[in-house]
């Protein structure tokens, strides 16, 4: 290695070393993810679907009510493990697709891998979605000490498949396994946190697939809102809410039975609002293929709520972006609700703060240590919050004033003021130029630092066949040996 590359490695390293929390200070952190939640349908929030441990944690701890998610899953887990905006990472569009081959650049420094140079055990279960195409993007090889999961987007909640092929493994190995998918990962998850070494602060990312099209669960849970929700599809959703809501209480329980729960930070949030398009809920052309997909039929509605938000994943309406967030640390944070803006991004550079961790200097963080806003009630650390940029769309909050510029022809710019309009029914743009000049320029500044995105850059090529990939070969994991003929691509 030249002494021109191995510099700013030694440097980062002095960084992440250089702390002033004790070794012993340091909390145990667990981020819980939901997927497509909407946020409308927790107990907390006023839903019919029952969530009692994910409520216990929102009654408990710091509900942020003006946090920020990215419209779509891809690029709100890479805001939530860098703690910089995806539009510096060309993943601010879209996802990525089981035939992509681009994932988080491996100059970002993540989250675990900062926590692990830290001294931290790191553990993930669940959906990673930050590149699949080559080994180098795989949770273990980004920071966790343990993986257990799949790699892609959405897989079948039983088969752990997506188009014929398996997307289920334990730390590179696909496996066959029976079972739900919120069942296993619970399990995975409760034995890393008994098996885990207390000398060691530990780091545990759930990232949930559930509530995330196909709508599948046990029967049981099913059934249990036979008697709330006249259609089979949101008995379903709800059924799985309330299985994630178990194996959060099941992790909870663990924490505590090793006398971990008083220094644990949880962090419980979702990646974008749910889905109210049947295009973003594996949308289905007839009952038949309902039935098959696990998801609604097109012209449908999916039975998520982002109540009283309008629009859902995918837009950058409220209900697309601002999501349910809850920080619960019973030694540190009193029960309090948190009005200030916040963001995905903030998350990391606080974790950091309190963990005594310093990130990489080569790739500033666009989030800011929150831990005054979350605990202390002071304003939030933001002039201004980002929400996303693209080639072709944007949309910045500051204050109660969000705006939203369509940059496609004939285009349009809509501002809200969103003390007074959280449905964002009226565009108020005509009414104060100079807010709109203030907020468009901040827009377009951040617009010019953009990488151009990964995904659009792929697509000449995914128009035809991209070629194997290493999931999309697949394995026969009896004997190791690879599939005879690639699966077709599964948008």
């Amino acid at each position: 290695m030249s002494v021109r590359l191995l510099i700013p490695l030694v440097f980062v390293a002095v960084c992440l070393f250089t702390d002033s929390v004790a070794a012993s200070d340091r909390p145990n952190i667990v981020v819980i993810l939901a997927d497509d939640l909407g946020n409308a349908d927790l107990g907390y929030r006023g839903s019919q679907i029952r969530t009692p441990n994910i409520d216990a944690l929102a009654n408990g701890g710091a509900r942020l009510e003006s946090y920020y998610g990215l419209p779509l899953c891809t690029p709100s887990r890479a805001a939530l493990m860098t703690g910089r905006y995806p539009m510096r990472q060309g993943l601010q569009t879209l996802v990525i697709f089981p035939s992509h081959k681009y994932g988080l650049p491996t100059d970002e420094l993540t989250l675990p891998q900062a926590l692990k140079e830290a001294g931290y055990s790191t553990y993930m279960v669940g959906k990673w979605h930050l590149g699949h195409g080559d080994r180098k993007y795989w949770p273990q090889n980004r920071g966790f000490d343990h993986f257990y999961g799949n790699v892609v987007g959405e897989v079948d909640y039983f088969a752990h498949e997506r188009g014929g092929v398996i997307d289920w493994q334990r730390n590179g190995t696909f496996l066959k396994e029976r079972g739900y998918y919120m069942d296993l990962i619970g399990d995975e998850a409760v034995k890393l946190i008994g098996k885990h070494d207390k000398s060691k602060p530990m780091f545990l990312y759930f990232a949930s697939l559930a509530p995330h099209a196909p709508y599948q669960a046990p029967k049981a849970d099913i059934d249990a809102y036979k008697d709330v929700f006249p259609d089979e599809v949101h008995r379903t959703y709800a059924g799985m809410i309330t299985n994630l809501d178990r194996q959060i209480g099941r992790v909870v329980a663990a924490l505590a039975e090793n006398g971990m729960r008083e220094n644990t930070i949880i962090v419980f949030t979702t990646d974008n609002g749910g889905a109210t398009s049947a295009l973003f809920a594996t949308g289905a052309r007839s009952p038949e293929e309902r039935a098959e997909s696990g998801g609604v039929e097109l012209g449908a509605k999916p039975p998520a709520s982002n109540a009283p938000f309008s629009g859902g994943k995918g837009t950058l309406n409220e209900g697309g972006v601002r999501l349910p967030a809850i920080f619960n640390w019973p030694a540190k944070i009193k029960p309090t609700v948190v009005n200030e803006p916040l963001h995905h991004v903030d998350v990391m550079p606080t974790l950091l703060a309190l963990a005594g961790v310093s990130g990489d200097p080569s790739k500033p963080f666009d989030g800011k240590d929150a831990w005054g806003t979350i605990a202390e009630g002071k304003a939030s650390p933001h002039d201004d919050v980002l929400i996303n940029v693209e080639a072709f769309r944007g949309a910045i909050r500051k204050g109660n004033w969000k705006l939203t510029k369509i940059a496609l022809l004939p285009g349009k710019t809509e501002l809200f003021d969103l003390e007074k309009d959280l449905s964002e029914t009226e565009n108020v743009a005509d009414r104060n130029p100079e807010v709109v000049q203030d907020l468009e320029a901040r827009l377009i500044a951040y617009a010019k630092e953009q990488k151009m995105s990964q995904w659009m850059k792929s697509q000449v090529d995914f128009l035809g066949f991209q070629g194997a990939t290493v999931l999309d070969q697949g394995y026969n994991v009896d004997r190791g040996l690879p599939r005879e003929k690639p699966a077709l691509p599964r948008k």
